[in-house]
């Protein structure tokens, strides 16, 4: 059920996306008088379809992207037999390039408006939660294995990040400030303050899912819900327990807990736990179960700040465009050989991963909102076959005064169709290989 509830949440999410970046084309193009022979999302076969005017609308089966046929457009169909004839007044081709442009414009607009609008409603109705770099510093981070290859360590008070005070928790695993040039974490240990370098490639680490989180607050806790029918439930354990020690060693954070379940090889264990001011003593029977079988209430003070809707315009405006400067960064570490694109791309299994089981509106649409930006900076890339490949090919016109020929747009569009759909299977066959290599680990 709950696979199926993250394809839903992402043939959502594209299919709003998508729809409003191909309608972006559509009424461009009708705003100066081309024709629009389709509109579609998705791609054939037809699932759908009705014909208004000059327009067949229709919703494909395969819901990997959408288009716009535009009478006199070389486009991803590559149908070119009209342009044999004479161009008619009412095709793409026969408009001033000016018109032409801002058609090929007009999805990328469409996408970063939806992004700007969803991330300033999203600040507007939720807010923005945040854990205190104080609070967080009562107890210093706990860190994974790549953690500790940084040089972190368990109980570091992180006061730094590249040079500048920190003021939450979550500015110290945001990949802006990890992508920045001289990256550093200056922690306190034991009294003495310490700088602790980033490597530039240290992103390429952490697109191994199985290493993240890499830094994260040691949480104190008490038990929350409890799993019905679990080891811990059978027990006695109780909601509001807090666990003091299980065989004797001590359990401070969450973090303890998780790691001695992890790593138990006993079928039966000692826990005890305060309960209304006394000590309690518990048998478990683990038996073949590798959970307990609770959930955790962290006992750490989050602040919340709310925003009227003017306040949410500018900061929710910002946090839309911040997922563009991340993905122009991302490309530049690419380019210099610091990011591995076969580690950072995602495919549709790792998009919708980050939806979760769960259906929770907030986290879907902070996602949407998300996906159109890097949606819009994705289409502007000058590839051919891509809204960027028809955009710097008519600013050349614009510029030169000179058109390229139709043979050599058509060329180009096979070239750009050619090298999408390689990449788009070789990201989709490595997230298939990591799925199935999953299964047997």
């Amino acid at each position: 059920m709950g696979t199926l509830v993250m394809i839903a949440q992402l043939l959502l999410a594209l299919s709003i996306l998508i729809g409003l970046h191909e309608l972006g084309h559509l009424l461009a193009a009708k705003l100066f008088g081309m024709r629009v022979e389709k509109y579609a999302i998705g791609f054939p076969p037809k699932i759908f379809g009705f014909k208004k005017g000059e327009t067949e609308y229709m919703l494909g089966a395969i819901p990997l992207g959408g288009f716009v046929k535009i009478s006199g457009m070389i486009d991803e169909s590559l149908d070119t037999e009209d342009l044999k004839k004479e161009p008619e007044p009412y095709e793409f081709r026969a408009k001033p390039a000016w018109q032409r442009l801002i058609v090929m414009l007009g999805g990328i607009i469409v996408n970063i408006i939806t992004g700007v609008v969803v991330f300033i409603f999203l600040m507007y109705f939720q807010g923005e939660k945040y854990l205190p770099i104080e609070e967080a510093n009562q107890y210093g981070i706990n860190v994974s294995e790549i953690g500790k290859e940084l040089g972190l360590q368990r109980g570091d008070k992180v006061i730094k990040i590249n040079g500048e005070p920190v003021q939450k928790f979550e500015d110290l695993r945001n990949p802006q400030k990890l992508l920045s040039e001289n990256s550093s974490y200056t922690v306190l240990r034991d009294g003495q303050k310490i700088d602790i370098p980033i490597p530039p490639d240290f992103l390429n680490k952490l697109a191994d899912k199985k290493n993240a989180p890499f830094i994260e607050p040691l949480y104190p806790f008490e038990i929350g819900n409890i799993v019905a029918d679990s080891p811990a439930q059978k027990a006695g354990i109780q909601k509001g327990d807090k666990i003091q020690q299980i065989n004797e060693m001590p359990i401070q954070y969450w973090q303890d807990l998780v790691d001695f379940i992890q790593n138990n090889t006993e079928k039966t264990i000692t826990i005890q736990v305060q309960r209304e001011g006394k000590i309690n003593t518990l048998t478990v029977e683990m038996g073949e179960a590798k959970l307990l079988g609770v959930q955790p209430v962290f006992l750490m003070n989050y602040s919340h700040e709310e925003y009227s809707f003017a306040q949410s315009i500018p900061k929710g405006t910002k946090n839309a465009f911040g997922v563009i400067g991340l993905q122009v960064v991302a490309f530049g570490k690419m380019f210099s050989g610091d990011l591995d694109p076969r580690k950072s791309l995602s495919g549709p299994i790792g998009i919708a991963k980050l939806f979760g089981t769960e259906w929770h509106w907030g986290r879907f649409w902070y996602l949407a909102g998300m996906l159109s930006m890097v949606l819009a900076f994705m289409n502007f890339l000058p590839i051919p076959a891509l809204d960027g490949g028809h955009v710097m090919f008519l600013t050349y016109e614009i510029i030169s005064g000179r058109a390229p020929s139709d043979k050599f747009l058509e060329i180009a569009q096979k070239i750009g169709m050619f090298f999408l759909l390689g990449l788009m299977v070789l990201i989709i066959g490595k997230e298939i290989y990591q799925e199935i290599m999953a299964l047997f680990n």
